[in-house]
């Protein structure tokens, strides 16, 4: 088996322009032009694209199947919002109809895709009942292809989606054999619903923001929940916005953590891709497990 590529083995530059595409901010003949002059030694433009992007084998850690966890799909009614939402529900087999707390899982911007499926049932093994909905439920749920996907994110009523999520927070939170405290954690586009919840929810009990755009500082004294922060060293489109957030944070008393990863690239989390960063991705996920016990239980 080749060796992992790592963010060491492309240009920063190159990294940012990915960045710029994954976030349609260009299309994608637009990333192959501004990338053809990173391609050397025989590496296309469109092979640069495919290393960059998420091999979703090479990140899994819990199978689907796992005999430890019970999983099922879900749909949940959000009248406010598209109608309905789908989701994947996961829960410790050990644990019957024990009381656990909840945690609710945000995707990125392309929807409910293997790698979230498996962070929510890295969640369950850790003794959690982890739900993760899929915005993308209006449309047909998530495409199998991660282009595709990206493109019917973009054509999503923002204002209705997050009406979706509201309403699968709400019904996680009504089920019975939850304990009645949630936490909420998302990943990117999701990161920046985390941190919007936080600002919707005063009874969040916890909430863990991975690389997610912060709201207006003035949203900032609506937060009730205690946060857990995780910012890249290397991700100035996130970056930019966290000091004035932080700022109201601190001046509306909200009990909060940042932790930034030096030398880590946006999306360091994401073992499926080349961004990751192994030893970042350990401490921040073993913060955050520790951080949802502490508050949730």
């Amino acid at each position: 088996m080749p060796p992992r590529l790592t963010v060491q083995d492309f240009d920063q530059e190159l990294l940012i322009l990915f960045d710029a595409y994954v976030h349609g901010d260009m299309d994608r003949r637009g990333f192959l032009d501004r990338a053809q002059r990173f391609a050397k030694a025989g590496v296309t433009a469109a092979g640069l694209l495919a290393a960059l992007s998420p091999d979703f084998a090479l990140g899994q850690q819990v199978r689907p199947d796992d005999p430890r966890l019970k999983a099922e799909r879900a749909s949940v009614a959000s009248p406010a919002g598209h109608g309905s939402i789908n989701g994947y529900l996961v829960r410790p087999a050990a644990a019957g109809a024990a009381r656990l707390p909840t945690v609710f899982v945000v995707h990125e911007n392309r929807g409910l895709n293997p790698h979230i499926e498996d962070i929510t049932r890295r969640l369950a093994l850790d003794g959690f009942m982890a739900f993760a909905p899929d915005a993308l439920t209006p449309l047909g749920g998530y495409p199998g292809d991660e282009d595709k996907a990206r493109a019917a994110f973009a054509t999503l009523d923002q204002a209705k989606t997050r009406q979706d999520f509201l309403a699968a927070v709400a019904w996680l939170r009504a089920r019975a054999d939850g304990n009645g405290k949630m936490g909420a954690v998302g990943f990117c586009y999701g990161g920046g619903i985390v941190h919007w919840l936080a600002t919707q929810l005063p009874d969040l009990n916890a909430a863990v923001p991975f690389y997610g755009n912060s709201p207006a500082p003035e949203e900032a004294a609506k937060v009730k929940a205690p946060l857990l922060v995780h910012l890249a060293g290397v991700d100035e489109r996130i970056n930019a916005a966290w000091p004035a957030y932080e700022a109201a944070l601190r001046a509306a008393g909200v009990r909060y953590t940042m932790v930034q990863y030096p030398g880590t690239q946006h999306g360091f989390n994401n073992d499926t891709t080349p961004r990751y960063d192994a030893a970042a991705a350990q401490q921040a996920w073993g913060r955050t497990v520790a951080f949802f016990k502490s508050q949730l239980a």
